[in-house]
């Protein structure tokens, strides 16, 4: 066998013998300057520029697969108690925060109502329920239920 097809079946080349380990190492930049012109080190570093994480779904490293908890697909969850629970499949959820007002820096208790799906009619007047966001179901409905917290005494 040549040293042609030892290369180009993939085998180690071997260091000619004058060669050192430390011979083929490159010295870091020594200046934030050198890093933006990439001066010494071959390869150009763009100033304070991070590519970012790759687009699209990440690939589970042990089995091949999608995650399903990438940043991109993470749904907001919100918990409320239950106001009204009249329309068929549908109860309206209160949900309440604590806010810290801009000027007077006191907080304050804001609430939001969301129209929310209810498959089964299992939520009640007064339960706490959990509830996730998700594709617009009807005019006003953006929510379904996730779980019942806790039931009304």
């Amino acid at each position: 066998m040549t040293e042609e097809e030892k290369n180009q079946n993939g085998a180690p080349q071997e260091a000619p013998e004058g060669a050192t380990e430390n011979a083929t190492e490159e010295r870091p930049p020594e200046t934030p300057q050198d890093l933006i012109e990439g001066a010494g080190g071959g390869a150009t570093v763009e100033a304070g520029l991070d590519p970012g994480p790759a687009k699209g779904p990440a690939l589970d490293q042990d089995e091949g697969q999608i995650q399903s908890d990438t940043e991109r697909n993470r749904r907001k969850e919100r918990v409320g108690m239950v106001v009204s629970d009249a329309p068929e499949k549908t109860v309206t959820v209160s949900v309440e925060a604590l806010v810290r007002h801009p000027k007077y820096k006191k907080r304050v208790r804001r609430s939001k109502k969301f129209m929310v799906h209810d498959e089964g009619n299992e939520a009640r007047v007064g339960d706490t329920v959990r509830i996730i966001e998700t594709r617009p179901i009807s005019a006003r409905k953006r929510w379904r239920l996730a779980n019942i917290v806790s039931r009304a005494e």
